[in-house]
């Protein structure tokens, strides 16, 4: 899974629990990029300090495991070179998704219609 899907996921309460029978991963990076994107919502106002807290606090409890295969990074600079992106932030999710050969949650639109040519991406209302 992606930021975007775990972000949303882990805004309601029982989010990311709903999808612990999935087993979900992610690799590193989606925590990280989470957390940037929690606290610029909050430092741009758009998020109250009780709601980015307890958003934090779900993402770090969750069910999602974190896998970093030894291929990770090198998979991602060729998935990136595939898709023609020039960074290999979102190549990491797809990576991941082809190494474990399993589908990718996200709900990042763009990321979808990058990605789908390479590997089966998933939304919320597809589980």
């Amino acid at each position: 899974m992606d930021a975007s899907a775990a972000l949303q996921a882990a805004a309601s309460r029982a989010g990311l629990e709903l999808l612990a029978d999935l087993d979900p991963v992610a690799p590193p990076l989606m925590w990280s990029e989470a957390f940037s994107a929690l606290h610029e919502a909050h430092w741009r106002g758009a998020a109250t300090r009780e709601l980015t807290d307890a958003t934090r606090s779900r993402l770090l409890a969750g069910p999602v495991a974190r896998r970093q295969p030894a291929r990770l990074h090198l998979e991602a600079w060729s998935v990136a070179d595939r898709l023609g992106w020039a960074r290999t932030y979102d190549a990491e999710y797809v990576a991941l998704a082809l190494l474990l050969r399993c589908p990718l949650l996200t709900i990042d639109e763009r990321l979808r219609r990058g990605a789908g040519r390479v590997v089966e991406i998933v939304g919320p209302s597809d589980l």
